[in-house]
């Protein structure tokens, strides 16, 4: 066994993953070649909304290569369950049934109306154009506020409404806080909405003010290198499946398809091989792999579907996709009294696995890290005949730091202030215990004072405002530009109230199991599932120290819910946080246990034994020893 420095956490080693994704040998989903395999394609809608008057998929089956074209009807009974959503934010939230494959209505641009079979994906592409489907137009809406009006086209006429959900919070007294800048900035000697021109007067230098503004946080698509895919098989050898999918959740996805099909979930193993990317995008399971898996089943053959880029915009999830209606009080020196946010949630016309808890993941970070007393939020989920939107970059979080650091911002070109200043006025002071923030977190510790004089040390923050300054007066074309953005996140996603708190079902453990091998070798299995994170390379060097081995001794399983059976994946950045300590932990009880193997060894004390670089020795004789 080699022998290991003190420390490889902080340093720099060779990527364990670089190689075979340098010479193309990284193994994609499409990459997977089974004997018998046919391949699956979509039919998608042509139209946001509209009900389906006929299917005539004769024509499709008569094409050569073909092996078969279905229907909603003819595969309804492969998934009771339909696409499954994971959140539930409160008894009131509405949840339209979500079919893989529709049978009467469609209720987007790109919902599934069919999926035809093939020896290959291009026939099976060929084919969805002999396909004929009626429409029958419905009225489309696309626009929250329109969703939310009298007399609005339904998406679910069954569900009688388009508001999904509404939840809200407040801590503090609100309207108070309101009430009284109101009455103050009343008094003043201007219009409030009016923009301060250097010194505005000594009446309004005495009211409060309230910032109103409205923020659009336009609809996203996210774009991953590697597109969706999915590969159903039947277990070689056993009763059961294997799905392999470009996922960041093969955990989740094991019980969520159990959930959709009913095929029980000890019969399904799912494997994430190299996967090209996700951003949140694949923390999903999606309608085609639910198909896949039915297909699987319903053929016995192995099914593979693999994403086109054009089918990523309409059929993979959106992110974003909110209206802010933000309101801030704050006295005429810039300290914030209290804000009030609105926000309006665009679901799409489906519910995917966390669409409903998004926008609510990012409510407790409206108040950034300023402090103030009063803080109320209400969020309303809506319908729309849209692609359903769901987890993406952040997920709820970057549009509430987006949106209280505008309104900053608007705070202080209303008083006239430096955006710096108005900032540190509201910071916390320092501290190092747990202190609370407006929307019921805890914060550990803070000193962002020095932190701000520290950034603002290091940009010349004078000398740039000077430099803007001359080139406003002088008209030079190239016009300098300041902006701040002071932002803390909350990720991890461990095991929290916070957690419980969004209602999306289970805990924020993760699993992990280190097995110290016969011949002095290292295996890792992970319950986190890596798409670019280099969890290989990270989570050797984190065994490596604790077991005082080389990263090179150490090989890392992953993705794989039958290696590791126990994981909540990858999302939220709560790989390292959360994932990476699960090693950390489970390294160090090895070595514990191995401590007592050494002790009888070196016929000692277990407390007398000592443990560095690999070595376990006797306290006061570092000459007895064991690797």
């Amino acid at each position: 066994m080699t022998q290991a420095p003190e420390r490889y956490i902080g340093g720099s080693v060779p990527r364990k993953e670089d190689p075979a994704l340098l010479t193309g040998k990284a193994n994609w989903t499409d990459n997977i070649k089974l004997p018998g395999m046919v391949h699956a394609t979509m039919l998608r809608s042509p139209v946001a909304h509209a009900k389906v008057s006929n299917i005539d998929v004769s024509a499709a089956k008569e094409q050569p290569g073909v092996i078969d074209v279905f229907t909603g009807a003819d595969l309804a009974a492969e998934w009771p369950g339909g696409v499954v959503c994971g959140a539930q934010m409160n008894d009131t939230q509405k949840n339209p049934a979500y079919p893989p494959i529709v049978t009467d209505e469609v209720n987007h641009l790109g919902d599934v109306v069919a999926v035809v079979v093939a020896t290959d994906r291009y026939t099976a592409k060929d084919a969805l154009e002999f396909i004929e489907v009626d429409y029958e137009d419905l009225p489309v809406v696309t626009n929250m506020e329109a969703a939310l009006a009298d007399g609005a086209p339904l998406v679910h006429e069954d569900l009688g409404t388009n508001e999904c959900f509404v939840w809200s919070a407040e801590a503090g007294d609100v309207d108070a806080a309101f009430d009284e800048s109101a009455a103050q900035e009343g008094s003043a000697s201007r219009a409030p909405d009016m923009e301060p021109q250097g010194d505005t007067g000594q009446a309004f230098n005495k009211a409060n003010v309230i910032i109103k503004e409205r923020y659009i946080q336009q609809r996203l698509i996210p774009n991953a290198v590697e597109p969706r895919a999915t590969v159903a098989t039947r277990e070689p050898g056993h009763s059961g499946y294997v799905v392999y999918s470009a996922t960041q959740v093969p955990h989740l996805a094991k019980i969520v398809l159990s959930l959709s099909t009913g095929i029980p979930e000890n019969e399904i193993r799912v494997v994430a091989p190299d996967v090209g990317g996700g951003f949140g995008s694949k923390l999903n399971i999606y309608r085609e792999e639910i198909i896949v898996l039915a297909l699987t089943k319903k053929l016995g053959v192995p099914v593979k579907w693999v994403e086109e880029r054009s089918e990523n915009y309409l059929g993979t999830i959106h992110g974003r996709g909110q209206i802010q209606d933000i309101e801030l009080a704050a006295t005429s020196e810039g300290k914030i009294l209290g804000l009030r946010v609105k926000l309006l949630d665009d679901m799409g016309a489906y519910l995917q696995l966390l669409t409903p808890a998004i926008a609510i993941s990012g409510a407790a970070m409206f108040p950034g890290v300023y402090t103030f007393d009063a803080f109320s939020i209400e969020i309303k989920g809506v319908f729309t005949n849209m692609t359903p939107t769901d987890a993406y970059r952040g997920a709820g979080r970057p549009e509430a730091a987006y949106a209280i650091e505008r309104a900053m911002d608007s705070l202080a070109r209303r008083l006239d202030m430096d955006p710096a200043e108005v900032r540190r006025k509201n910071f916390y002071e320092p501290f190092d215990e747990p202190t609370a923030t407006p929307a019921g977190l805890e914060y550990d510790s803070f000193n962002l004072q020095a932190a701000l004089d520290r950034l603002l040390e290091m940009a010349d923050y004078e000398g740039l405002r000077e430099e803007q300054r001359r080139r406003r007066e002088s008209n030079d074309p190239v016009q300098l530009g300041i902006g701040f953005a002071t932002y803390t996140e909350i990720c991890g996603l461990g095991p929290s109230k916070a957690l419980a708190g969004l209602g999306i079902g289970g805990a924020g453990w993760e699993a992990a199991n280190v097995r110290m091998l016969l011949t002095g070798k290292v295996e890792v299995a992970t319950g986190t599932s890596p798409h670019g994170q280099g969890h290989e390379t990270s989570w050797s060097q984190i065994t490596a120290d604790a077991l005082g081995v080389s990263p090179d001794d150490v090989v890392v399983l992953h993705g794989d819910t039958a290696v590791s059976p126990m994981g909540r994946d990858t999302y939220g950045s709560r790989s390292l946080a959360v994932g990476g300590i699960a090693v950390h932990m489970a390294a160090l009880k090895v070595a514990e246990k191995a401590k007592k193997i050494a002790a009888h060894m070196l016929e000692a004390a277990e407390g007398d034994i000592e443990f560095e670089g690999g070595r376990f020795s006797v306290a006061g004789s570092p000459d007895q020893s064991v690797t």
